[in-house]
């Protein structure tokens, strides 16, 4: 485990998201409040317009930071490996590349997701013996938090893929939840055996030959249980994982705004919002998204945190405690253990046969 009072470099591709740069050196400038003293940002994008948007805020000055010039974007609209190839000045690009050359201790991202899990895959590489990199995002459950992957990363998976995601997102509630044995659950359309498709079948079956040695698993649960927290740890495919992503937070806003509708309609209510101000600022922050605005990308060499696209200052800030967090704790060394350990188990089928 790495020491708290090491020093950390977090390089920060500040272009790629929906809001501008501005918003996300806002969100940089606001993890000041929880950050280290010393904790240096690389910041990529261009030199002109960065140093403009810095001297205007003379908070900067007494941040460790660095301007590391990049004239290219890429485009959320572009292909994940030609993105990545054919911009190989942007941002993203440099940053990743800072990462490689160990100039940095964690990159964040706002961008695109495929360009940069290509992008990961292709320059940092993954740990040995995993194929595919996973997003692992944390949710508020009924009495604790839980993680869930696929995010996204990866929404054609075959079925060892799956078991890695397992694998990975156990590591990760380890660090991040602090559990020592995390439960893990394939989310799917029913308990029963046999229920959901040939990839869930499979995948089942290969958690259960690996379960008790390598992970604690629980089974199958469907989309009742998630919010439950019947287990610590929700796997699926990155399709499924950022439908339910992004339906959820969707709908959590939704929530939000009709309550708020309805605690104005009159002064009856009005009055008892008041009253209840202090429960409402409880509730708002159990689920509110925007403390985890960030999900690690699991299975590289190195790491890389990606905030959404449409991410605002406090989710840049989210993202920013969970680098930290990672850094920290070290886990690569033990997902690789894990990962060999599963790999000697299960003798997976090569891709390329």
């Amino acid at each position: 485990m790495a020491s708290p009072e090491a020093h950390i470099t977090l390089a920060v591709d500040v272009m790629g998201g929906d809001k501008g740069p501005q918003e996300v050196l806002s969100g940089l400038l606001k993890s000041t409040s929880f950050a280290p003293r010393d904790l240096k940002y690389l910041l990529f994008g261009p030199e002109n317009e960065l140093t403009s948007l810095l001297g205007d805020n003379s908070d900067w000055r007494s941040i460790p930071h660095e301007i590391r010039h990049a004239p290219e974007v890429v485009g959320m609209d572009e292909k994940p490996i030609a993105g990545i190839k054919n911009k190989k000045n942007s941002s993203m690009a440099l940053a990743l590349q800072a990462l490689k050359d160990k100039e940095a201790e964690a990159m964040l991202c706002c961008g695109n997701t495929g360009c940069l899990m290509a992008g990961g895959t292709i320059r940092l590489r993954t740990l040995e013996g995993v194929e595919r990199p996973a997003l692992c995002t944390i949710w508020p459950g009924r009495e604790r938090y839980f993680t869930l992957l696929d995010a996204g990363a990866n929404p054609h998976p075959k079925p060892f893929h799956i078991v890695q995601n397992a694998i990975l997102g156990s590591n990760y509630a380890r660090v991040a939840l602090g559990l020592v044995r995390p439960k893990i659950g394939l989310l799917t359309i029913g308990t029963e055996e046999g229920k959901g498709n040939e990839l869930i079948h499979e995948a089942h079956s290969m958690l259960k030959d690996i379960n008790g040695t390598i992970i604690n698993y629980a089974g199958l649960i469907e989309g009742f249980q998630i919010f439950e927290n019947v287990v610590d740890v929700v796997v699926c495919d990155g399709f499924v994982g950022n439908i339910v992503l992004k339906a959820c937070e969707s709908l959590s806003k939704l929530i939000g705004s009709f309550l708020d509708e309805e605690l104005k309609r009159n002064a009856i209510r009005k009055t008892g919002a008041l009253l209840s101000m202090g429960a409402f600022r409880s509730l708002k922050q159990r689920i509110n998204p925007e403390q985890f605005g960030g999900a690690p990308l699991l299975g590289l060499n190195r790491n890389v945190i990606k905030a959404h696209g449409s991410s605002n200052r406090n989710h840049v800030s989210g993202a920013v405690k969970i680098a930290l967090d990672l850094v920290r704790h070290d886990m690569l060394g033990q997902m690789q253990d894990d990962i060999r350990g599963a790999n000697e188990l299960l003798r997976p089928t090569p891709l390329n046969q």
